[in-house]
Parts: C-alpha cells; sequence; structure tokens
C-alpha cells in the first residue's frame, strides 16, 4: 500500500477554507458552525441554569423538562428532528448550515446548563448569606458574587464540553453541511485516497482540541485564587 501525501496539499485550500472555514460556495463550514454554536449555547445555558435553580415552578419545571428531554437522546436525533420534521411544520426546506446551527446550541444549551447549575452549587453558601445580609439584590448577588466564582469553577467542565462540540461537529456532514468531515469524504471520493484524508482531518481536530484544553488550563491557573500576584 502506497501513500500519496500529496493530495493533500492539492486539497488543502478547499479543504481548510470551505471545509474547515466555511469560505467558499457551500456555505458551512467547521468553525463557522462551532463558534456560534459555543457561544449561543453558553447564553442558553446560563438562562437554563438559572431557571433550573429558580423557586417558581413555571419557572422551574420547563427548565427540567428540557434539559432532561435534550439530555436524554442523543445529538444525531436532534439534528433529525429539525431535519426531517420542522420543514413538515414550517412548509418548506431549511439550508443545512442553520439546521446543524439550531440543533447543536439546543442540544449544547441543555449540557451547559447543568454545568451552569453544579458550578453555581459550589459557591459557598456562607459567602450567599453574606451578600444576602448586606442588602444586596439578587441581581447584584448572582452576578456579582456568585458567577464570577462558579465559573471559575467550571472552566474545566466547559471546556470539556466546547471540545466535545467541536467534535461533534462532523455529525454535520450526515444531513450534507460542508464541514471538514464532510470537505474530506468529498476529496477522498474523487482521489480515492480516505487514508490521507481522514488521517489529515484527524490532526486538524487534534490541534484545535489541543489548543483549547491549554487554553484553558492557562485560564484556570490565572483564575485561581491560590496563585501568587
Amino acid at each position: 500500500m502506497s501513500f500519496d501525501w500529496s493530495v493533500i496539499f492539492s486539497n488543502a485550500k478547499f479543504l481548510l477554507l470551505q471545509g474547515l472555514v466555511g469560505i467558499g460556495v457551500y456555505g458551512g463550514g467547521t468553525l463557522r458552525l462551532a463558534i456560534p454554536a459555543i457561544l449561543l449555547g453558553f447564553v442558553i445555558g446560563i438562562i437554563l441554569g438559572l431557571a433550573r435553580m429558580a423557586n417558581r415552578p413555571w419557572i422551574h419545571y420547563p427548565a427540567v423538562l428540557y434539559i432532561e428531554l435534550i439530555r436524554g437522546v442523543p445529538l444525531i436525533i436532534v439534528i433529525f428532528w429539525f431535519w426531517f420534521l420542522v420543514p413538515v411544520i414550517i412548509g418548506r426546506p431549511i439550508p443545512e448550515y442553520w439546521v446543524a446551527l439550531t440543533a447543536f446550541v439546543i442540544f449544547e444549551g441543555a449540557y451547559i446548563g447543568e454545568i451552569i447549575r453544579a458550578g453555581i452549587q459550589s459557591v459557598p453558601k456562607g459567602q450567599v448569606e453574606a451578600a444576602t445580609a448586606s442588602g444586596l439584590s439578587y441581581a447584584h448577588i448572582m452576578f456579582d458574587v456568585i458567577l464570577p466564582q462558579a465559573i471559575r469553577n467550571m472552566i474545566p467542565a466547559l471546556v470539556t464540553q466546547f471540545i466535545v462540540l467541536f467534535k461533534d461537529t462532523s455529525l454535520a456532514s450526515i444531513i450534507g453541511m460542508m464541514d471538514l468531515t464532510k470537505a474530506a469524504q468529498t476529496v477522498s471520493e474523487r482521489e480515492l485516497r480516505p487514508f490521507e484524508m481522514y488521517l489529515f482531518i484527524a490532526v486538524v481536530y487534534w490541534i484545535f482540541t489541543y489548543s483549547m484544553s491549554r487554553v484553558a488550563h492557562r485560564l484556570e491557573v490565572r483564575m485561581s485564587p491560590d496563585r501568587r500576584p
């Protein structure tokens, strides 16, 4: 068995610009999908995490139902829900990119919501009671006292979830979105070089996920209360 590594260089522009970044006639793009999915999923996760801890039943129970329902099914099922059912409901097709982005945001929001809840509950109750006794409002207590400490405790779990999300973007290729995996599949079918193509994208995925873990580690060290000035 011989290897032709030149096939990677000859198709690098298509793989990186179209598949990774999303610049090209096919749209899509792994980074173009992953970055907004992480940001929007984090926002929804904060809302769900706070809602799950709310004392009002009409806020608490819908959040619990959402989180438990979404976390109880595979991501691919959520993608298929939007790919097959939503066009039937609204009466028109939805572009692959928007199907994938919506599915990822809804799916990741449920997991991040649980991380947010656990992070908030990890803050010592004594600090919350002290802030309450000082007369601060709930909003000030949450955003000035609880969340800054909770986010520091959440960093490892959040980064792990972001890494999982980044790798799971390859599932978008199942509905035809031109991400990095779909681009590699397209080149592989044309060049008949699957080993070279899939090894190359494995290296790309590893570079990004390893970089994310290293940045998170440095951020965790910087935010550590034991860190000396």
